[in-house]
């Protein structure tokens, strides 16, 4: 029984340090709603929001959104697909060499976490370490629209997520 409690407290122990680091950067946040993205059917990532507090999303507030990934993806995987969302929304990019800056590959269980910081900065945590800060005006609506925008690629992921 005490080995069964310890295995439980040692899965939960990465989880909680991650919402740590969302009240960190994000004081007062709660998770607002979650959905898992799917691909042809196969779960790609999960996300959560949280707002502060567990409010609707208001975009004149600060936000975050954390991926936790369910398949491996290369760098050039991550970086391609973001760019290639904020085109087909109409949305002002970075340059590649930014988001480079910001993505490794990942493999399942592996976590993201981007913050808004006002509307134009967004840091981003990789497994709970700091792993860059873009700054550009309108940034926060231009990436964080990919997932909780109004032309998102799933509607009843988005819906979910936005509880």
């Amino acid at each position: 029984m005490r080995k069964l409690l310890l295995a439980l407290c040692l899965l939960a122990a990465p989880s909680a340090g991650f919402t740590s680091a969302v009240q960190s950067l994000l004081p007062g946040a709660d998770q607002r709603g979650a959905a898992t993205f799917r691909l042809l059917g196969v779960p790609v990532y999960q996300a959560r929001l949280f707002t502060r507090g567990g409010a609707p999303l208001d975009w004149g507030q600060d936000f975050a959104l954390e991926l936790t990934y369910q398949r491996q993806l290369s760098q050039t995987d991550l970086v391609e697909a973001t760019l290639r969302e904020m085109r087909r929304l109409g949305q002002a990019a970075p340059g590649r060499a930014r988001f480079e800056a910001c993505f490794q590959g990942v493999a399942p269980g592996d976590r993201y976490l981007a913050v808004s910081e006002g509307p134009d900065r967004i840091r981003f945590l990789r497994n709970g370490r700091s792993a860059c800060t873009l700054s550009q005006p309108g940034i926060k609506r231009s990436f964080m629209s990919i997932f909780v925008g109004e032309n998102t690629r799933s509607a009843r992921f988005t819906r979910a997520l936005l509880g």
